[in-house]
């Protein structure tokens, strides 16, 4: 089958090239070696019937955000496409974080949609000034934090963003380099005297694909908030899957041809630079490029040839470093979580932890391949925004793990056998510590549980072939694998690796998150192409 453009996945990232290239009168195929479209993006009853839970990803403040929805938002709602968020379901607030320090202290931060209405709830007077402060200059960093994420890695385009840096005056701009090279944990403790802003923000920079003490997240977590204040925590009504249906209700009104349950097996080239894809399923051909949203040993080792694999990687692919792995867990309960703070009950999400300090330790136990004694637990509860997600007085839960070793060496509580890996016994037992921590912050909680579902580590890579070491953000996000260095330094400058090759997805910059950003610049560089080719 030949078309002007192959994309191999599709995941949100090939969701949206294929839309606006096909949008801008390409012929476009689409490849998923799946029965269905989605990558991470799914939704379904995983434990009880009338129980609709997120399989993955469930937030969509970074697609609602970006340049994707900008495009394609307005067809995607026509199409059937919902939000729910905080103002629809008429909760103040919009995050929080519960956990228990190490002299017994029980904190609590909570955050809304207003940046002052959440400053006042900050014990120290001077910190409330801070937040602010922080938000103020954030607002004037934006358009250049954001240039970075949301343009190619090009010298031209650095060059842009450093003129626009400039503009902001020598000294703040020497302030955001400075942000960019300091951790999360740096930014809080060089800004707050007390725990509220750290303990509402460090956790989030595990969405990031970060840690607290990982160079960026002094960029990352004023995003981060900003992103909260501004966007809210949207999902979509009925469950994720429903964006699916939307997209897929587009991309063949665009005219794209979907093939579900084709595998792409190598990336081949014919005369004249077209490009072929071979599959499972015959062989389709490229006029113009071929679009792989793939991890890096997908594209590098196994779609293409050995000899363009070590133009990119002379040091091989193993040189790119996979991030920590992730567990889902899903509950359907009898009815929603009983928190002993009241709050919580109208709070999407909630991180149990302190913030640095407690993620830190959970993020080091699980480098060092022990399971975390206390993982900061994420703790969504979608029945907040979206009451259609569970039958009346009933509730969804949905807990992510973001710091678990893909092959566990030992645990750091020194309870659990890890011999054997994430076999059954373990994932049940590990799970039981997750829930009987909710339940210290709930009680009563532990009774509520009708049933359950998680997908280990394990399972998550088997799930998603881009999921390398269970990892569900594409690769480590730390600043030496970001950016211009995305996913390496000779492939990290232009999307190309080799000439009619595109690598989009979260192994690509801008990297990991719900935004569609990698599949959104490919197809404008595209779109852009292919105009003065008709000149």
């Amino acid at each position: 089958m030949h078309s002007d453009y192959v994309i191999i996945g599709s995941g949100i990232n090939s969701l949206v090239a294929a839309a606006e290239l096909a949008g801008a009168g390409a012929s476009v195929t689409l490849l998923e070696q799946h029965e269905k479209i989605g990558g991470f993006i799914d939704s379904g009853e995983l434990t009880l019937p009338g129980f609709i839970h997120d399989t993955y990803s469930s937030w969509h403040p970074l697609f609602v955000s970006g340049p994707g929805y900008a495009a394609l938002g307005e067809d995607l709602h026509r199409h059937g496409l919902r939000y729910r968020n905080t103002e629809d379901a008429g909760t103040q607030w919009v995050t929080a974080s519960i956990g228990t320090d190490a002299e017994g202290r029980r904190l609590t931060s909570m955050a809304t949609r207003d940046p002052k209405a959440t400053a006042d709830l900050f014990e120290n007077d001077g910190d409330r000034l801070a937040y602010l402060q922080m938000m103020e200059e954030f607002g004037a960093q934006a358009p250049v934090v954001f240039g970075a994420l949301g343009s190619e890695m090009t010298w031209p385009a650095l060059a842009k963003l450093g003129f626009k840096a400039l503009r902001m005056g020598v000294g703040n701009a020497q302030n955001l380099v400075r942000q960019a090279l300091m951790s999360g944990r740096n930014y809080t403790r060089s800004r707050f005297a007390g725990t509220e802003a750290d303990q509402l923000w460090a956790p989030w920079l595990l969405h990031a694909g970060l840690g607290p003490e990982q160079a960026s997240g002094g960029i990352m977590l004023p995003v981060m908030a900003a992103s909260m204040h501004q966007f809210g925590l949207p999902v979509v009504e009925g469950g994720a899957g429903n964006f699916l249906k939307a997209f897929e209700a587009l991309l063949i009104e665009r005219g794209v041809k979907i093939h579900t349950g084709t595998k792409a097996e190598k990336i081949g080239s014919l005369n004249g630079g077209v490009r072929t894809v071979s599959t499972d399923r015959g062989d389709f051909t490229a006029q113009h490029a071929v679009l792989a949203s793939a991890s890096v040993p997908g594209l590098y080792e196994d779609l293409l040839g050995e000899q363009d694999s070590a133009k990119t990687f002379p040091l091989g692919t193993g040189s790119y470093l996979p991030g920590r792995a992730a567990m889902q867990i899903h509950l359907a309960l009898d009815a929603p979580v009983p928190w002993s703070d009241e709050r919580l009950a109208t709070t999407p999400l909630v991180h149990l932890g302190t913030g640095s300090n407690s993620t830190a330790i959970a993020c080091a136990q699980a480098e060092a391949g022990l399971l975390p004694a206390e993982p900061t637990i994420v703790v969504g509860q979608q029945c907040v925004l979206d009451s259609s997600r569970a039958p009346e007085g009933k509730a969804t839960l949905w807990i992510q793990l973001q710091e678990v070793p893909f092959a566990p060496k030992g645990d750091a509580a020194g309870e659990l056998d890890t011999s054997q890996g994430w076999s059954d016994e373990l994932v049940d037992r590990y799970v039981d510590r997750v829930l009987a921590r909710i339940e210290a912050y709930a009680p009563g909680f532990k009774d509520l549980v009708l049933a359950r579902k998680v997908i280990s580590p394990a399972a998550l890579a088997q799930a998603n072939p881009n999921a390398v070491a269970g990892d569900p953000y594409g690769g480590s996000a730390e600043l030496f694998q970001n950016l211009l260095w995305r996913p390496m330094p000779a492939a990290g400058r232009g999307r190309q690796p080799v000439k009619g090759v595109w690598h989009i997805g979260a192994a690509s910059h801008p990297g990991p998150g719900l935004g569609g950003g990698s599949g959104h610049l490919a197809a404008q560089q595209l779109i852009r192409a292919a105009k003065r080719r008709r000149k």
